[in-house]
């Protein structure tokens, strides 16, 4: 099917580390991540960023697809994930993704809406990967 590739590069080690990440697309180019990235406030970009990035994008696309097969052509969703590290056992765990989807679409019940929205969540590539708690909370206007 679909292979997607991205590169790690780490210079020093520990807190004094630098490093970047390199995307397939292009879109992450030599992009700076570090332990002031991650746990601090230094500009760049860290895992749990990515992950979030891929969560809310990889639940709204599914989303979107599944409304699109209920027959719903307009409308409008947007996705906010929030990703939680925790240290457990001596080390990091990513504990859970919290999705908040504020949406618009004309004409759809929120039964159907709930239901399209609750096997997004379940059924998308990112959330069956994650081993962490995964929940949705959700607007229709």
């Amino acid at each position: 099917m679909t292979t997607r590739t991205a590169t790690a590069r780490y210079e020093g080690f520990g807190k004094d580390g630098k490093g970047q990440l390199t995307s397939q697309s292009g879109v992450l180019d030599a992009t700076p991540y570090s332990y002031n990235t991650r746990f601090g406030d230094e500009k760049g970009t860290n895992p749990e960023e990515l992950i979030a990035a891929a969560h809310a994008g990889c639940f709204t696309m599914a989303l979107s697809f599944a409304l699109a097969r209920a027959g719903f052509s307009e409308g409008s969703l947007e996705t906010s994930a929030a990703v939680k590290l925790e240290q457990q056992d001596g080390g990091f765990t990513i504990t859970r993704s919290d999705l908040t989807l504020k949406a618009s679409i004309p004409g759809i019940s929120p039964e159907q809406f709930e239901e399209l929205a609750k096997g997004a969540e379940a059924n998308c590539p990112v959330s069956k990967v994650l081993n962490a708690e995964i929940t949705l909370d959700f607007s229709l206007a």
